[in-house]
């Protein structure tokens, strides 16, 4: 699997989508899926930028993840997005469940992530939730790469603040695909 990483803003679902299709791949969105899935209060949450619990996640994905075979290639946007749901995978990974080819890491600067996000018009994208989407960037997904890097999972990371095809030759030249 390559995991795309990165602030919320930052063209994970962009590129995710161009590297599967580019590559014949399943492209999974857990953003994707929650805004499909979940509906009444907690629907109300997330709009609000409230993260769901780690179990909800982690059910989610397992749930996800039984419908495509996961013995080939796919591309994962949005997870994990907490230690608790990092040490999930890993332990997947450990037990030969999943196998992670790359994790393709967009770096990108604050000010360019408020106005693409800004811009999208999504209702779930108010500063307030913007605000709360960089402190959980800075807490959670920063730890969880470094805890990636430790594992020896191969990490690229990637300026995303240029144009969205040369983000995506980038993404190409680092998996050498």
């Amino acid at each position: 699997m390559i995991i795309f990483m990165g602030v919320a803003g930052s063209g994970k679902s962009l590129q995710g989508r161009k590297l599967a299709d580019k590559l014949a791949l399943p492209w999974l969105s857990t953003g994707e899926f929650l805004r499909m899935l979940v509906s009444g209060k907690r629907r109300q949450q997330m709009v609000a930028g409230k993260l769901l619990g780690d179990k909800e996640i982690i059910s989610l994905v397992q749930k996800i993840f039984h419908l495509i075979n996961i013995n080939e290639e796919f591309v994962l946007d949005g997870f994990p997005r907490s230690t608790a749901q990092a040490d999930w995978l890993l332990g997947q990974v450990k037990h030969d469940q999943l196998k992670v080819t790359a994790v393709i890491h967009l770096v990108v600067s604050e000010a360019e992530v408020k106005a693409r996000l800004l811009s999208r018009g999504r209702v779930d994208d108010s500063d307030k939730a913007i605000e709360e989407r960089f402190v959980e960037y800075e807490t959670a997904v920063k730890p969880i790469l470094e805890h990636f890097r430790k594992m020896g999972l191969p990490i690229y990371d990637i300026n995303a603040e240029v144009e969205p095809d040369k983000v995506h030759q980038a993404i190409l030249k680092a998996l050498k695909a």
